[in-house]
């Protein structure tokens, strides 16, 4: 059972913010083997969304605006599940909460390229060629939608 949480990032408590941190940090730093600077300041203006489940938070992505990121389309990243949690399709409605929370609305991301094929099946559509970031294979990937 998940039980979610939606915050803006005024709103997190500092318990909430390490746990988000230190979550991202496992998952893209210690994980993937990628130092980057994860701090990149664009969390001050996102709606930070995470699941909660045997007392952690399990799942985490924060919701760009529109006009941060891209000047045209809303964006999700730093998209995470934490380890012993996948597989269960969790991501999935993690995915479907952040676009039920954005709307009608264009939506583009940077995924993983090994996430290709899991974003197609939220409507998400690659655009452009392959791109390194940070050392992992990524690509650049819309969801148009039509109103």
């Amino acid at each position: 059972m998940i039980h979610w949480i939606k915050k803006s990032f005024a709103d997190l408590t500092k318990e909430e913010l390490y746990d988000i941190l230190r979550l991202r940090q496992e998952i893209f730093v210690v994980e993937q083997n990628c130092p980057y600077l994860d701090n990149d300041g664009l969390d001050f203006s996102c709606e930070h969304l995470y699941g909660m489940s045997d007392g952690m938070i399990v799942l985490y992505a924060r919701i760009i605006p529109k006009g941060i990121d891209y000047p045209d389309s809303w964006s999700i990243g730093r998209v995470v599940t934490r380890m012993e949690y996948r597989g269960r399709g969790w991501g999935g409605a993690l995915i479907e909460k952040c676009l039920e929370t954005i709307g009608q609305d264009t939506v583009t991301i940077h995924a993983q390229s090994y996430l290709e094929r899991f974003y197609q099946k939220f409507g998400f559509e690659t655009i452009g060629a392959e791109y390194d970031l940070d050392g992992i294979p990524h690509k650049e990937m819309r969801r148009q939608v039509n109103s």
